[in-house]
């Protein structure tokens, strides 16, 4: 964390800790500590604690810098936040008169920046004899980001001048500006042509961590300019990832992995020879888990096993913390790399246990807890079922599974004078307590009971066992042929024991049966599961199946009904060998729904005819099952396409735009079906507005809808009539309406002048200026370009508003942040010249959190609510708090009323027929900060005292003088 050391009052810190394992919230204690020394918060008047955040008043670098870590404290025991540093950034240079460099002409030269003394990231840029004109990059001149010098490879007589160097601290944007430096040329002639000296290079070593992004610079001065070229050392081509930047000069290598360490070399080059450097990048990263542990709960004397893997490079070693303390080895305790062993739990090894994984380049935390468990047996959970069914000769099993810690020993009883059931064959007890009888007759059944004993109690269960008779299936459905119509009953009939509890249900094709389709009905008595299907249809024909479900098990019987019916449709019906009195017509076969197809009938009608009829096949004997026939031809239409010129013209014919010296004419292109030929193409005919001869244009390409007429000696729009028509094989068609159409128009000459921003929020700012009253050209409206660095100015980003329009909204942008803005009109041909650079600032961000602590208390129809005030966290640059604003509404209503304050409470009247939703969040002229949680006032909380804190609410509700307490947790009530 960087923290900039100027104009702000109030700063805070903030390590976000979870500390509950378990379901249930925990309020916890959280203690500071500052370069490992315990924060007296009792005597400190600049450091405060909010919740669990560490607020801290009027920074002062000497005091405040360094490192911070919170442990936070509940029943449970204690865990360590992650390491948090606070840096301050600040920017020094120091500024003496330099003496003027002397170069002859094509001779390098290197023009120191100085040694700034600061803390942050640095960026370097420099100004050519005065501001803001920034030297430009290029293949003879680079500024060195790592030294912030000035290199110029080969100095030209253009090159002479001042040159100021440039220093932004990037965390504080603050800048410093050295003294000039000119340089000069010398006049004792010019410098010959030399190799490459290479000038700026990278180390032999050069560090570099996992996901950053590596920048590696090299710069040569040299007569010819030389050309900068990269390469590995291994000859592994480079990735696609790899960018080359400011002509070569610049190596960027985004997402740093191991992959991408080893060599590199860079190699200088002109005619008169080369040089090289060559250098290695090696790979490093901070541990990141790639395995942790969950929290568990051990019965006493159980063993735990902990472990946890990190990645990281050097690789990190382990270490294990207790609520918050150093766990060391001893004889039930084992430690080895990223694993705890701890061979037999007692009550004393309870408690949050965190595994560190640490390297030189970070440290990272993982926190779990250990619950340890000792309680007698308990069955309130898991008792035997007080009746079980079980069919005779079948197996049953009986857990005996108490909650124990540690497990208890169980053993059975039988009977109403109990006594220990015998093991055999048939009779077997698991060791989990579990009771399995196989092949169960009659005489197992009974009342059963288990007895379950530890070191800190005893306790049992009873249940009874009922051995009932097995269910038969005495008449099922049979396999069955019917005609579509028809009706029939599937037969299910079954004997079962009396004390069974039966069901019947009836599967279709393995899906089953929809009870609401009113062609099936279940029919029978409390043994009969009968279906009967009414009206069946060819869709009815598949595999049934009756299912009996009983208490202890489940049979089944399959039945298939084939459904006959009249054949289906004729498939794939093709006419061919057409000749001038017949054509031969043929077909597959369709369904024949279970009878076989004996004949075919052929149908027709022509518009001559009404409805179909029979078909003259020349066979008077009929088709019989023959799938092909030749018909006579003057039953039939035979459609034929004749070609035709074109009846149809292009239609929307329109244009604009364009470049200079244009005409753009566009139209929407004939569809296919209405250019009654082959060879269409399009005519396309202009002429300047009041003259009388036509210029055409012809293209052949029948899905075009635009064409361009270059001309310079065009007018800046200028208004032409315009028509195009249609053409095939067959002849032109008609032409469509004469449209007026412009020509391209001129960018605008006026510059827009009186431009004024104002900041109306931290995100949002408003521009202003004078619309222009005359201009030789037309003005569609305004665009307002923006940017956020005044050394780098590409757009960030444009707005543009129609002409009748003179000032804007520009949204989303960064808070606190300098942007600086020009404004210029533009047409259909472009933009015109900005106007002068201005510059505005965001205003600091609203309150990044909400209203803490909130009371409410609802006396009748008076509502009263306190808060405490807002603070601000982590870093938060924030704007004066100006008041505070409540608002409400009635529930699953959409009008809200809002309430403005500055204290820290407010009371309302509601009305008390119906639920209310409060919000509260606070005002400042960087806009809305953030609101509270919904709170839920219920017309039933008539005299109720509520307290919401951070993470849970405590409801007190008073009704006929007795006091009942509700705790709700998350949600309330």
């Amino acid at each position: 964390i960087v923290v900039d050391n100027g104009g702000y009052h109030e700063k805070s810190l903030k390590i976000r800790i979870e500390l509950c394992a378990l379901s249930f919230v925990c309020l916890c204690v959280c203690r500071w500590s500052l370069n490992g020394t315990l924060i007296n918060l009792s005597t400190d008047s600049r450091r405060r604690q909010s919740g669990g955040n560490l607020v801290i008043r009027s920074l002062d670098r000497a005091q405040d810098g360094g490192i911070y870590q919170c442990t936070a404290f509940n029943p449970q025991g204690a865990i360590l936040s992650r390491r948090a540093s606070l840096q301050f950034a600040y920017l020094h240079l120091k500024t003496q008169t330099r003496s003027a460099v002397s170069v002859r002409e094509g001779q390098g030269v290197v023009l120191l920046c100085g040694t700034p003394s600061y803390a942050g990231d640095l960026s370097f840029a420099w100004v050519f004899n005065e501001y803001p004109y920034f030297v430009q990059q290029d293949n003879r001149r680079f500024v060195s980001q790592e030294t912030g010098n000035l290199y110029i490879a080969k100095v030209e007589p253009s090159d002479v001048g001042n040159y100021t160097c440039v220093v932004v601290n990037r965390i504080t944007k603050g800048k410093v500006l050295s003294s000039p430096t000119p340089l000069v040329l010398r006049t004792d002639g010019v410098m010959g042509e030399y190799e490459p000296k290479i000038e700026v290079h990278f180390s032999d070593m050069v560090p570099a961590a996992k996901g950053s992004v590596v920048t590696l610079e090299c710069f040569a001065l040299g007569n010819p300019v030389p050309e900068i070229t990269w390469r590995r050392a291994n000859g592994v081509p480079f990735p696609s990832k790899v960018k080359m930047k400011n002509s070569n000069v610049v190596l960027e290598i985004p997402s740093f992995q191991q992959e991408d360490a080893g060599g590199y070399e860079c190699v200088a080059e002109n005619k008169m020879g080369k040089n090289m450097v060559q250098g290695r990048l090696s790979f490093h990263a901070k541990p990141q888990w790639v395995q942790t542990m969950r929290d568990n709960a051990l019965s006493i004397e159980e063993r735990l096993f902990w472990e946890c893997k990190a990645n990281g490079k050097p690789k990190p070693s382990y270490s294990w913390l207790k609520n918050g303390e150093l766990l060391a080895a001893e004889d039930r305790i084992q430690i080895e790399n990223g694993a705890l062993t701890i061979s037999s739990v007692n009550l004393s090894d309870a408690g949050m246990y965190q595994c560190v994984a640490e390297n030189k380049h970070g440290i990272i935390y993982f926190g779990a807890e250990l619950v340890v468990l000792a309680s007698p047996p308990d069955f309130s959970r898991s008792p035997l079922r007080a009746l079980l069914k079980a069919k005779m000769g079948s197996t049953v099993t009986m857990e005996c599974r108490p909650q124990a810690f540690p497990t208890a020993i169980s053993m059975w009883r039988k009977g109403i004078e109990p006594r220990i059931v015998l093991l055999s064959f048939r009779i077997t007890l698991h060791p989990d307590g579990t009771l399995r009888i196989t092949n169960v007759t009659k005489m197992d059944g009974g009342n059963y009971a288990c007895l379950a004993r530890n070191q800190f109690g005893a306790a049992s269960t009873t249940g009874r066992l009922l051995v009932t008779d097995p269910t038969q299936i005495t008449q099922g459905p049979v396999d069955m042929e019917i005609i579509v119509g028809e009706s029939i009953v599937l037969p299910c009939q079954i004997s079962c024991d009396p004390a069974l509890d039966v069901s019947f249900s009836w599967a279709f094709n393995g899906q089953l049966l929809n009870k609401l389709d009113q062609h099936y009905e279940h029919v029978g008595g409390s043994t009969s599961g009968d279906l009967m299907i009414r009206n069946i249809q060819l869709k009815h024909a598949g595999k049934y199946v009756c299912v009996v479900d009983t208490d202890v098990e489940s049979l089944s019987a399959v039945a298939i009904l084939i459904v006959k019916g009249p054949p289906g449709a004729p498939d794939g019906v093709t006419v061919e060998e057409i000749t001038d009195s017949t054509a031969q017509l043929s077909w597959r076969p369709g369904q024949d729904n279970g009878s076989p197809i004996t004949s075919y009938i052929i149908q027709a009608k022509t518009a001559f005819t009404v409805g179909w009829q029979a078909v003259n096949t020349g066979n008077n004997t009929g088709l019989g099952l023959h799938q092909s026939a030749v018909l006579k031809t003057w039953l039939f239409f035979f459609f034929v396409f004749l070609y035709a010129v074109p009846d149809t013209a292009p239609t929307d014919v329109g244009g604009g735009g364009g470049s200079k010296s244009e005409l753009v004419i566009t139209w929407e292109p004939v569809p296919e079906d209405l250019q009654n030929g082959d060879g269409f193409g399009y005519i396309i005919a202009f002429r300047p507005l009041g003259e009388v001869n036509w210029t055409h244009a012809v293209t052949s390409i029948p899905s075009q809808f635009r064409y361009v007429y270059r001309n310079e000696s065009i007018p800046p729009f200028s208004p032409f009539g315009v028509k195009v028509g249609a053409y095939n094989t067959k002849g032109q068609g008609p032409f469509s309406p004469v449209t007026i159409v412009f020509s391209a128009e001129n960018e605008p000459s006026g510059v827009p002048d009186g431009v004024w921003a104002r900041s109306i929020s931290a995100t949002e700012i408003e521009v202003s200026w004078h619309i222009l009253s005359t201009s030789p050209e037309r003005v569609l409206g305004y665009e307002v370009v923006y940017w956020e660095d005044d050394t780098k100015p590409e757009t960030m980003g444009k707005v543009r508003v129609s002409a009748n329009q003179n000032k804007v909204n520009i949204s989303g942008l960064r808070e606190y942040t300098q942007y600086f803005l020009t404004v210029s009109a533009f047409n259909t041909a472009g933009t015109g010249p900005r106007s002068p650079t201005i510059n505005v600032t965001t205003k600091k961000s609203p309150p990044g959190q909400p209203p803490l602590n909130v009371e409410w208390n609802l006396i009748g129809s008076k509502l009263t609510v306190h808060w405490e005030p807002v603070i601000s966290l982590e870093m938060e640059i924030t704007s004066l708090i100006c008041s505070l604003q409540v608002s409400y509404r009635r529930n699953r209503h959409k009008e809200i009323n809002t309430i403005t304050t500055n204290l820290t409470s407010v009371e309302l009247t509601l009305p008390a027929d119906d639920d209310y939703i409060i919000q509260i969040r606070a005002l400042s002229d960087g806009g809305e900060g953030m609101p509270t949680e919904p709170i839920n006032i219920h017309k039933l909380s008539k005299n109720a005292l509520i307290f919401k804190f951070d993470e849970f609410e405590l409801i007190l509700l008073s009704f006929n003088a007795h006091l009942n307490l509700i705790v709700t947790i998350g949600e309330m009530l």
